[in-house]
């Protein structure tokens, strides 16, 4: 067997394993394998009884030499288990994977089950085959992967060297099948909508725009499938939701990110109220599906939710948290406290825009047990059905949990009449500067125009969904792949 070349640094270490490559393919070896033969994942080879053979595959984490004894970790999405290796079991196939098989590679193995000395479990190797040879060091070897950057831009090393970044990705696949569980079980029926719009609409917000060749025209990518959802129940589904990436073409910070996953459902014949209700079930069934109770996982402590959450008015919580009276101010007071404040307004400081800036300003960071602020300025709110006691309001809800919010919805406008007369509201803010105000949709406008049912909806941002159940303070932290500038 030839000598496996030495390396001293990382900058020489790709080319000594392409080297070894080399070798490998000159000995007859295949490195790159079209399949695997393991007969267990490594979670349920750990199932089998000591002494039982098992074929295993997986990547090497770690190898350490001990005389004439390799001890290596192998690892798949399962689980991770040693293995060990032996010279006197092996004869040359020890050789060839002391001097030729680094971490990173992907092998199977096929031995006997046992414990050590010391309770590990492990499993003697009797065979073993290169699958597939990494030709670059694993991020552990040389000080970890640290560099937030770094972590986000290649994300599948940080996946290979951090297990609980690993299961908190898995996690979230779990919650958004629990998301689909609980609707499904509600009778709700998931449907798709486009992601190609010719109209954006369905929010307040920036859009992107693309160009399709095959009709020579510009489109935009959707900023809420709500307006293609709510054409549906006209068509006569009465319970509906999607669950799709949204695109918005605002700022990223830690609870934003341009590209994101929303879910948003419908259900005919209900309002606000029962709304609030189902949404709240649900957050409480997906607490219960991961940890067994109604908590949430918080830094300072477990965070109980098993109680009907309080709803304060939007114009209740300012008083209560921000010490203001909106009610008694006078639209020059309000803007006063904007500019005491340093807050923005978007587009003309009108009264309800203002109070709105208050309130996100001076009061959602200090909601950290669940609450649903209800009851918006009508200006703030195109969609929102006008409420049935005060007429500068509308029936809609947010919910916030730990200073953030986690579900927008409201009571739907059903009234034709009424929804152009808030889309022509929206020009008017158009042309005061407001670059998120809504489009005119005549389309949309012509199918209220067939009727539609009295309607509840609401959309919930699935990222930070993932964030309120893993306790992360960053959008990044559980997106794969957030959009970051090119290096």
């Amino acid at each position: 067997m030839p000598e496996a070349p030495q390396y001293d640094n990382i900058a020489d270490e790709r080319a000594i394993r392409l080297q070894k490559l080399s070798i490998l393919e000159e000995q007859g070896v295949l490195p790159y394998q079209p399949a695997s033969e393991r007969s267990h994942a490594i979670g349920a080879a750990l199932s089998e009884p000591i002494g039982q053979t098992v074929a295993i595959a997986g990547r090497i984490v770690s190898k350490r030499v001990v005389g004439k004894i390799i001890f290596a970790a192998l690892q798949d999405l399962t689980d991770k288990i040693q293995v060990i290796f032996k010279s006197d079991e092996l004869g040359d196939s020890f050789k060839l994977f002391l001097k030729m098989v680094d971490t990173g590679d992907f092998i199977e193995v096929s031995g006997e089950r046992f414990k050590t000395q010391r309770e590990e479990e492990s499993v003697l190797v009797k065979q073993w085959k290169l699958l597939s040879k990494s030709i670059r060091p694993m991020p552990d070897k040389f000080h970890g992967l640290k560099d937030k950057e770094t972590r986000y831009r290649k994300r599948y090393l940080e996946l290979i060297s951090d297990r609980e970044v690993f299961e908190r990705f898995k996690l979230r696949s779990r919650i958004i099948s629990y998301v689909r569980e609980f609707l499904n079980n509600q009778g709700f029926l998931e449907v798709e909508t486009p992601v190609l719009q010719t109209l954006y609409g369905g929010t307040n917000a920036r859009p992107f725009t693309t160009h399709i060749n095959a009709y020579d025209m510009d489109m935009y990518l959707r900023v809420a499938p709500e307006l293609y959802l709510k054409r549906l129940v006209v068509g006569g589904y009465e319970k509906i939701y999607e669950i799709g990436k949204n695109f918005r073409n605002e700022g990223a910070d830690q609870t934003h990110n341009p590209e994101f996953t929303m879910i948003e459902w419908y259900e005919a014949y209900v309002d606000y109220q029962t709304m609030m209700d189902r949404a709240e079930a649900m957050y409480k069934f997906i607490a219960e599906k991961l940890f067994g109770k109604q908590i949430l996982p918080t830094d300072q402590c477990e965070l109980n939710i098993d109680y009907a959450w309080p709803r304060l008015t939007m114009y209740d919580a300012i008083k209560k948290f921000a010490k203001i009276d909106v009610v008694k101010a006078s639209d020059k007071e309000l803007l006063e406290i904007c500019q005491q404040n340093e807050i923005e307004n978007r587009g003309a400081a009108t009264r309800g825009q203002m109070i709105m800036d208050i309130f996100e300003k001076l009061v959602t960071e200090k909601l950290i047990e669940p609450t649903w602020i209800i009851d918006y300025p009508k200006e703030v709110s195109p969609l929102s059905r006008t409420h049935r006691v005060n007429p500068d309001l509308v029936e809609r809800f947010e919910c916030y949990v730990n200073g953030k919010e986690i579900g927008d919805g409201w009571s739907e406008i059903i009234d034709p009449r009424v929804q152009r007369a808030r889309f022509e509201n929206e020009q008017a803010s158009m042309r005061a500067g407001n670059e998120e105000s809504h489009p005119m949709d005549e389309d949309f406008l012509e199918a209220l125009e067939y009727a539609l049912p009295p309607l509840g909806g609401i959309g919930i941002g699935i990222d930070r969904l993932v964030m309120l159940y893993t306790n992360q303070a960053s959008i990044r932290e559980v997106m794969f792949f957030p959009i970051m500038r090119p290096e």
